[in-house]
């Protein structure tokens, strides 16, 4: 290990010398200045050196000068002031200017190497608490990089398990899919507009991409019937909004999500099943995807009817306001550009979508 080195600042060359044989003699390298400009001159020269010992008073540039113009040049040397002014309101302004300690002439060798010894281990102490905190940061700054990707790789494992659903409920409904995805990007469309945050629209994306999951449990006979369903039938197929409440709210990351599955029959004014929930009772979620679904539903061909143009939707929608839909909602949707649906519903015919963690519907592959 290499010896530690000292510069010794003193305009008295006998004190520099005496002080530079103690300290020598002690295992350290020396090196002298003999004024606080010579000693600015070394420093500045690219020398190094892990402690200063600087008298107080000299000509030109004093103890307190080289002090100022040092410490922030030089954060990690600490300074011991030398004086022979026996006043503590003198050292004490030396350890207000940055200095580490003071020694008052004279001193004894064994006060000397005391000192410097001290200022040392300070240093010491102070580099590998430095040394200890970059550690800590690159530590925290590559475990958050961990979790991040932990975190991705979790949101993509739930994308996967929405794939799954959807996959599983094409294959019951083969007329679901294209529906959940265009009142999916309708109701995520309305929420942005809405200002929702997009923590929340990931949610709400979720249930209604998953509104019509419940229809895995309903009875082909009923779910694929060519004709008009009976009384009882219909009761049967309004059960599905249970079933697909009770599919999902054992799945962790959908328990609010299914929340929006089981009420997304509801009506703002009551009259809407199973529960008949009324107005701010109504999930938000649910509340957005009543009226993206209807748009869709009028907006797309039946075995009764050709599919209407978008005045239609919208005029139905507004009518229905305070009634089926949340006026506040039926008011964003009425600002929104009438251009917004049609290219949305052309990129889903044209395209295979999936959902992404950000929670919107994105491009999976050309079709």
């Amino acid at each position: 290990m290499a010896a530690e080195r000292i510069l010794i600042v003193d305009d008295e060359e006998a004190i520099r010398e005496i002080v530079a044989s103690m300290l020598t003699i002690a295992g350290y390298r020396c090196q002298q200045a003999g004024s606080g400009v010579e000693a600015l001159a070394v420093l500045e020269s690219g020398e190094e050196f892990e402690l200063m010992l600087s008298d107080l008073m000299m000509a030109e540039l004093d103890g307190i000068g080289l002090l100022e113009r040092t410490k922030e040049k030089y954060p990690d040397m600490p300074v011991v002031m030398v004086t022979a002014v026996h006043d503590i309101s003198v050292a004490l302004a030396a350890i207000r200017n940055g200095a580490y300690d003071y020694l008052l002439k004279p001193f004894e060798r064994e006060q000397l190497l005391a000192t410097v010894r001290r200022a040392m281990e300070n240093r010491r102490l102070k580099l590998e608490n430095r040394a200890y905190q970059v550690n800590l940061e690159t530590l925290v700054t590559a475990r958050t990089e961990q979790l991040r990707q932990a975190m991705s790789d979790l949101e993509r494992s739930y994308d996967i398990t929405l794939e799954a659903l959807g996959d599983a409920l094409d294959l019951k409904d083969a007329e679901t899919e294209g529906h959940s995805k265009r009142v999916t990007a309708f109701t995520i469309a309305i929420a942005r507009a809405m200002g929702l945050n997009p923590d929340k629209i990931r949610v709400i994306a979720r249930g209604a991409f998953l509104h019509d999951i419940g229809k895995m449990a309903i009875p082909d006979a009923i779910l694929r019937k060519p004709g008009a369903l009976t009384p009882e039938e219909i009761n049967i197929m309004k059960e599905h909004c249970w079933h697909g409440y009770q599919i999902l709210r054992k799945i962790p990351f959908l328990t609010e999500a299914a929340e929006i599955v089981y009420a997304h029959q509801e009506k703002w004014d009551g009259t809407g099943y199973p529960r008949a929930l009324k107005g701010d009772e109504i999930p938000l979620g649910s509340r957005i995807f009543s009226l993206a679904d209807t748009m869709d539903a009028i907006m797309s061909d039946r075995p009764y009817r050709a599919a209407q143009p978008f005045s239609a939707a919208r005029d139905e929608i507004q009518r229905f306001a305070g009634r089926q839909f949340d006026p506040n909602i039926v008011k964003c949707f009425v600002d929104m550009p009438e251009s917004i649906w049609h290219d949305l519903r052309k990129e889903i015919n044209s395209q295979i979508y999936r959902f992404t963690p950000q929670g919107h519907v994105g491009k999976f592959a050309s079709v």
